[in-house]
């Protein structure tokens, strides 16, 4: 069993969205509905294109189409927050599908983004190739963004080289974030919910979301019958939650999950349900019955629960309980063969923990103190953990503690998605596993005189360009590759790229594709080697 080392920062700080978006008054018709005829005077007929609720125009670009704030569920306002989605109501005339609407209430990470406390959030954007899809329509790729499940936006992602460069459909989501999507009151469950373990509410706009793909793909030129569910830091837990949710089977055909391990222990119910009684208790809704100290909560200031949530340092996500919608831990249902059996793109960057070292330390630190903090951590195996981290092979102490918590800190660690990828190919599925080295890759943060290295979050650019900074030549082949990959694992769940190495299925932990620039830069390698997981499952 491995320690599980320092938890350097909440899960709060992962990827957010720092794009703002426009958020819009909900009603009982879409904001963006407008009367027809003066739509079609003003679109393009190719940007037209008529859901299961009504016509949406969205924007012609070059090589690609662009549609923006879609609604795919009701709003969870008033008496319908904290419940399930619901249906949005069919509108007349055409959906204005050409700018993004609100983000998800939330409070701005230290790194960027806005504060925002609205709830009519549930929105999704297409983007598809230009030209009209032969056959059976082009793959469907559904990504869940990152941000600890506190915080982003689907619309900060711009899908457009995944789209043309790919030949496939993508489509971002919003989805209830902080204590709005993953409140685990057992006063919520009452009446026709009693069937949903509370706190999964996050969890259930996804699948809602996955559902209008269903219901819509064909549409936009997408075919529901290849979608691939993919996502990033807390959208990667999400998307391994999913993989393991009953109510999700059929909804996706491939998972591609980034930088979190599908084997990380999630909340469980009674842990979820005891922070949701204190979040109660803090602003005074625990005081009635369970039904009544429900709509106790549903009054409260979005402002205020936001802000009681960070201060009492609880944490977001998806939680395993009695229901069917997540009944088993993720690992526990891999192990027993009870997931949705797909094929799966699994890996983590090569340093992703120095995200989070530069945030906890961003002054450095001395040997001594690096010292200090190991063994505070690790106890009497701390003379074990230095000998193999001795600070003196690094070119500075947090650089050697961040490397310490990649390897074997847990959620986003190297050896844990190791694991992962072994439990994964025991169950029979095809794995495909990855970690992205490129070292010069822009970073989420920069810190003054703190090589950030391949950080949390810096495949991203390579995949949605511009996000977190532009790419040199020899980083945008690398991009070019990994699209390639990506896409053509949404294709027929085997990644191939042109001009690109062979990307082997993971049978051994040899298996595993580094992804980096330049001559050499993809090749094949074994991090558990690497990370010395052997060391640190010893302990």
């Amino acid at each position: 069993m491995r320690l599980t080392g320092i938890s350097l920062i909440a899960s709060a700080l992962l990827l957010a969205g720092a794009a703002p978006a426009v958020a819009q008054p909900a009603g009982a018709q879409p904001a963006g509905a407008q009367p027809a005829g003066a739509q079609q005077r003003a679109a393009e007929p190719s940007a037209v294109v008529r859901t299961d609720r009504g016509l949406v125009r969205g924007q012609l670009q070059t090589g690609y189409r662009l549609f923006q704030g879609i609604p795919y569920a009701a709003p969870p306002t008033e008496s319908l927050r904290w419940r399930p989605p619901q249906p949005v109501r069919p509108w007349q005339g055409i959906y204005d599908a050409t700018s993004p609407r609100g983000q998800c209430a939330q409070l701005a990470p230290p790194y960027g983004g806005d504060t925002t406390y609205g709830e009519d959030c549930l929105y999704l954007n297409v983007t598809t190739p230009a030209r009209a899809p032969r056959g059976h329509g082009l793959p469907v790729m559904v990504w869940v963004h990152g941000g600890g499940n506190m915080t982003g936006s689907g619309s900060a992602y711009n899908a457009a080289k995944l789209a043309v460069d790919g030949d496939v459909v993508v489509v971002t989501i919003n989805y209830r974030l902080g204590p709005l999507g993953w409140l685990a009151h057992p006063g919520l469950e009452n009446g026709a919910d009693r069937r949903y373990q509370a706190g999964n509410y996050g969890l259930l706009d996804q699948q809602a979301a996955l559902r209008w793909v269903q219901r819509n793909a064909r549409a936009f030129g997408g075919n529901p019958r290849n979608v691939t569910l993919f996502g990033e830091s807390a959208g990667a837990a999400d998307s391994c939650a999913n993989l393991t949710s009953p109510s999700a089977a059929g909804l996706f055909h491939k998972v591609i999950s980034e930088s979190f391990s599908c084997v990380t222990p999630i909340r469980t119910e009674a842990s979820a349900e005891a922070d949701a009684v204190s979040l109660a208790k803090a602003v005074g809704c625990d005081q009635g019955s369970p039904a009544e100290n429900a709509a106790c909560l549903r009054g409260v200031p979005v402002k205020t629960l936001l802000e009681t949530f960070e201060e009492a340092g609880m944490s977001a996500g998806p939680v395993a309980g009695g229901d069917r919608v997540l009944p088993l831990q993720p690992a526990k249902a891999i192990e027993q063969g009870r997931f949705n059996r797909v094929p799966v793109m699994h890996g983590n960057t090569l340093d992703e923990m120095r995200l989070y070292v530069s945030l906890f330390y961003p002054q450095p630190i001395t040997e001594a103190q690096y010292e200090s903090i190991v063994r505070s951590t690790y106890g009497d195996a701390a003379d074990a953990v230095l000998a193999r981290y001795p600070a003196r092979n690094y070119s500075d102490p947090r650089i050697a503690l961040a490397t310490i918590q990649t390897d074997a800190g847990g959620a986003l660690s190297t050896c844990l998605h190791q694991d992962a990828f072994q439990m994964l190919e025991r169950a029979g599925v095809p794995v495909y596993a990855y970690q992205f080295a490129d070292r010069a890759a822009p970073p989420l943060i920069d810190v003054p005189g703190f090589d950030e290295g391949a950080e949390h979050a810096t495949e991203l650019t390579y995949l949605f360009p511009g996000l977190l900074g532009e790419l040199d030549p020899q980083q945008q082949q690398l991009s070019d590759a990994m699209v390639g990959y990506w896409t053509s694992f949404a294709w027929n769940g085997k990644p191939k790229a042109r001009h690109a190495p062979q990307w082997p299925r993971f049978r051994s932990p040899g298996d595993v594709l580094s992804l980096a620039p330049g001559a050499g830069g993809i090749h094949r390698t074994d991090t558990t080697r690497a990370s010395k997981c052997s060391f640190w499952d010893s302990l």
